[in-house]
């Protein structure tokens, strides 16, 4: 199978040459296990986990397996031997090297609750999306029109955004097809008719392997049809207490299983912009299925073509760039804080990141034709905190070249991020 080249590559060499210990999270199959392979798989051992199996008896004797397998050393599926975690803060502190042990994991709950208590202090966690249109594309090497704006604090004019365009490779498929398919590497030359069958597969696995570990769900049934109406809810504002009452389960449940799906790098929330001068503003957080190809299966929709009529495809577009912007800003050393915004009125902003003193919004758009409409949720946001330091709004869509919406808005390729 093809291995790309992924975001984090040159970040997690840089951060195993300065810290002892490397933590790899992120969803099942998002290519953890391949990626650090790829960066040092000729440089150390690697071991895989299985809840069925004590491996090397690593559960029963940490110490001795440690010992039986020097660093550096690649302990993957983390999770299922979390005796080890003790063991290896021993080494480390009586050995005081770096880049000594990587650990993967797909449980947040589960890994970082032990990381936390085990290896403060001398272990860098890093997670991994599904892949980026960038790296899919192969284009990694062209400059990213996101972490340029941020660089700039908003300041590029029109000009110069466009040269970025000129300098941008397009994809080969269009918006829609790559919101159908989703960034899961298996899923990348796997024949669309196959797609149904691996994400039947990997729910089932899912289920199997994370859920049943992670907690003591009693109607697995109702768990499924729970993640199904979750990913009905992408990219919106989710209420647990109508979240219980649609599956006949109380609110407090309806909140624990929403805790699992972030848990597990599933579902990721955004809070509301929190600064409020007129006590007018929406204060739910707005939740996102962490891959559109992951909704496809739940929602029973098999094709491209069916997803450009589908009711849902501004949320599965809108949930398809905001994880993007993720991706791309995934290495960097200081993240922008992400807010949405919307206000009792109906004006919103899709998402808002705050970084180096500056706001920047973004609407998100199927469409390939924008104009002043499209940017009031933005004016809005503008003249709600005059006092704020707020980049020039940034309109994503299928739009064919950069262009200058309003005195204020500039609509963009999304491809170019």
């Amino acid at each position: 199978m093809e291995v790309y080249s992924r975001i984090l590559e040159e970040r997690l060499r840089e951060v195993f040459r300065h810290f002892p210990v490397l933590v790899l999270t992120g969803a099942r199959q998002v290519g953890k296990s391949t990626l650090v392979e790829k960066i040092f798989g000729s440089e150390m051992e690697t071991i895989v986990f299985d809840p069925a199996e004590d491996i090397g008896n690593a559960r029963q004797d940490p110490d001795f397996f440690l010992q039986n397998h020097p660093p550096p050393l690649f302990l993957d599926e983390i999770q299922y031997a979390p005796e080890l975690l003790s063991a290896i803060k021993r080494r480390v502190d009586r050995e005081k090297k770096k880049g000594m042990y990587i650990l993967s994991g797909s449980q947040n709950f589960s890994v970082l609750k032990s990381i936390s208590e085990s290896l403060a202090g001398r272990v860098f966690v890093q997670e991994l999306f599904p892949m980026s249109l960038r790296e899919r594309n192969k284009n990694l090497s062209e400059t990213s029109f996101l972490k340029s704006w941020l660089e700039s604090k908003g300041s590029l004019d029109l000009k110069e955004i466009r040269n970025l365009f000129k300098n941008s490779t397009p994809p080969s498929d269009t918006l829609i097809a790559n919101v159908w398919k989703g960034g899961y590497p298996a899923l990348l030359h796997l024949p669309d008719n196959l797609l149904g069958g691996y994400w039947r597969s990997y729910f089932q696995t899912y289920i199997e392997r994370d859920i049943r570990s992670m907690s003591n769900i009693g109607n697995l049934h109702t768990f499924g049809k729970f993640f199904a109406l979750l990913s009905a809810l992408t990219a919106q504002e989710v209420n647990a207490t109508e979240l219980g009452r649609e599956l006949g389960i109380d609110r407090k449940t309806a909140i624990h299983w929403k805790e699992i799906a972030i848990a597990s790098y599933q579902w990721l929330e955004i809070p509301s912009f929190g600064r409020n001068p007129i006590k007018k503003l929406s204060g739910k957080s707005k939740g996102y299925f962490t891959d559109p190809g992951f909704i496809t299966y739940f929602q029973g929709i098999p094709t491209p073509q069916i997803l450009e009529t589908h009711p849902f495809l501004g949320r599965m577009v809108e949930t398809y760039m905001v994880m993007e912007i993720l991706k791309i800003i995934s290495d960097l050393d200081y993240r922008p804080n992400l807010y949405h915004f919307r206000n009792r009125s109906g004006s919103e902003v899709d998402l808002i990141l705050e970084y180096g003193g500056v706001y920047f919004p973004f609407e998100i758009k199927t469409k390939s034709h924008i104009n002043g409409n499209d940017c009031r949720g933005i004016t809005t946001f503008r003249k709600l905190f005059p006092n704020e330091s707020i980049a020039p709004g940034i309109v994503l869509s299928a739009i064919e070249s950069p262009e200058k919406i309003t005195e204020t808005s500039i609509a963009i390729p999304y491809w170019i991020l």
